[in-house]
């Protein structure tokens, strides 16, 4: 799948970059300027590396924030979409169709649960996610009707809906779309005391805990050692759901099937999205158990696309190709590698600190050397894509498939722009 480092083409002169200029300007006059990308346009791409619409290759280190685990047009999911598009593509919930019954079944034995609801972004999963809590809540743990809370965490992403945003901390996330949405109480990320003490303060009314077991758009957070495990006890003694958003952790991007596996802990509701629509469709699902989505009754949720033939079709190759256990251990063993390899530039004073596990990895760069944006431009020119977040911090996710020649090939250029 991959290409060699060696075949990265070289600059391209700006004053030959015309294609790139007037798609650009074309794109900032016809669209709401609510992205800020890097100023390429990408035309192809294999495996880790992309070609933009002068021929220049770019090492992918960003892999569709984990949308791409599986690298870009892998074989094995584009004959099951190909031979998919074939036959059928869309029926509507209204009817069944013969690819959603081994989706469900398969995805849910992947994730050691029994029930799957799928819908198609992460987004609609995650409000999918408060959906099922708050009904089980009222349903099963008897909660007064409008009394549901849940915990979250500070620094959360969880996505861009109204609702979603009303528990976010980031200002440009949150601000100008109140009013915001009730029922939600934050508290620090990491520190299992704040936890106890937000769930003891009412316990009878919180439904669930929802957290990301690695926070990915604030820097690639690990928490600390027993924090998850101390969650999952927290909630279990509590009768309250443990909702753990794997969008862009789990399915083999931390070196596990799932980030929580790392302590040992499987949550009571899985929030799956990115990767396991394979780079090609958009796929995502709430997984948990027969108790907890039993709660839906005909008409109550849905999505016209959600769990659609397509998207079953591709979904069903992801949980396959998991079930060798061959990009999991790639992530592992890379994984591996980039952070020793990432520790030498910190501890050659470029960067203060690195976070992450498995092949992700947030780098926070000595900010006299430049901010996440202008270090992912430098790496842009020199034929490398990452992205910023947050200050002088950019993150780093290839493509599962990556080689490990191309991942030096990434990481020397790195250090150049670094100086290191």
């Amino acid at each position: 799948m991959a290409l060699s480092a060696e075949s990265s083409a070289t600059a391209v002169p700006a004053a030959a970059r015309t294609a790139s200029a007037e798609l650009i300007a074309a794109a900032d006059a016809h669209s709401a300027h609510n992205y800020h990308p890097l100023p390429v346009v990408v035309s192809s791409a294999e495996g880790a590396w992309m070609t933009d619409v002068e021929g220049r290759r770019y090492l992918d280190m960003l892999a569709g924030y984990s949308a791409l685990n599986f690298g870009h047009g892998h074989p094995r999911l584009l004959a099951a979409a190909h031979a998919q598009l074939d036959r059928l593509t869309l029926t509507s919930r209204a009817f069944h169709h013969d690819r959603f019954a081994a989706f469900c079944t398969e995805l849910a034995e992947l994730c050691g649960m029994e029930a799957v609801l799928p819908m198609n972004t992460g987004a609609e999963a995650v409000e999918t996610a408060v959906k099922t809590a708050r009904k089980w809540g009222y349903r099963v743990k008897g909660v007064p009707d409008g009394r549901a809370r849940i915990i979250v965490a500070e620094n959360n992403f969880h996505g861009r809906t109204t609702t979603i945003v009303s528990f976010s901390t980031d200002p440009e996330a949150r601000a100008d779309y109140g009013p915001y949405t009730p029922g939600f109480e934050i508290v620090p990320y990491g520190d299992l005391e704040a936890m106890r003490a937000a769930l003891d303060e009412d316990p009878d009314n919180t439904v669930a805990v929802l957290l990301e077991p690695i926070q990915g758009e604030a820097g690639v957070l690990v928490p600390p050692p027993g924090y998850l495990a101390g969650v999952r006890e927290l909630t279990r003694e509590r009768n309250v759901l443990f909702v753990a958003d794997e969008i862009q952790s789990g399915l083999g991007r931390t070196g596990r099937t799932f980030a929580c596996e790392h302590e040992g802990v499987v949550p009571d509701v899985y929030v799956l999205g990115k990767a396991l629509g394979g780079g090609i469709v958009p796929v995502s699902a709430v997984v948990s158990s027969a108790e907890v989505l039993g709660v839906f009754r005909p008409g109550e949720h849905g999505s016209t696309f959600g769990g659609n033939p397509l998207a079953c079709a591709v979904a069903l190759e992801v949980v396959a190709m998991l079930r060798t256990g061959e990009f999991q251990q790639r992530a592992a063993e890379l994984g591996e590698h980039l952070h020793h390899e990432l520790g030498l530039l910190a501890g050659g004073g470029a960067v203060e600190a690195v976070r992450g596990r498995g092949l992700w990895a947030g780098v926070d760069v000595v900010p006299s050397l430049g901010t996440g944006r202008g270090i992912s431009e430098r790496l842009m020119e020199r034929g490398v894509l990452v992205k910023d977040t947050h200050g002088s911090t950019i993150r780093i996710a290839p493509p599962l498939v990556i080689s490990k020649e191309d991942l030096d090939w990434g990481l020397e250029r790195l250090g150049a722009v670094l100086g290191a």
